[in-house]
């Protein structure tokens, strides 16, 4: 049986918005990651600021799927002071092709 092709998957035949859709997805589950790992060391926005020499405004941002300034530095600072390690995952570009995106690649 054929799969009928969805408007997502017409848009993400193309190259640019495909990319465009990724980073941005990315960006989003790093935000994310950071809000889980935080919530389950049981930190406000304010401790984990407190924790890592910055402001609560901060960890709104880095919270945010808008922000897109991510270091590793800064995400190893985080990992600790949430009491967790930062593991990154490289994955094959076949495997964004077939849907699995980011999901476990941080």
């Amino acid at each position: 049986m054929k799969k009928v092709k969805t408007y997502m998957d017409r848009l993400m035949d193309d190259k640019e918005f495909r990319e465009r859709f990724e980073q941005e997805y990315q960006n989003l589950y790093i935000g994310e990651q950071i809000v889980k790992a935080r919530h389950c060391a049981d930190l406000t926005q304010s401790a984990l600021a407190k924790r890592i020499h910055t402001t609560k405004s901060a960890i709104s941002r880095y919270e945010s799927a808008d922000y897109n300034g991510y270091s590793i530095p800064l995400l190893t600072r985080i990992a600790k002071a949430c009491g967790t390690d930062l593991r990154i995952v490289f994955v094959t570009s076949k495997h964004i092709k077939n849907n699995s995106h980011f999901a476990s690649a941080l």
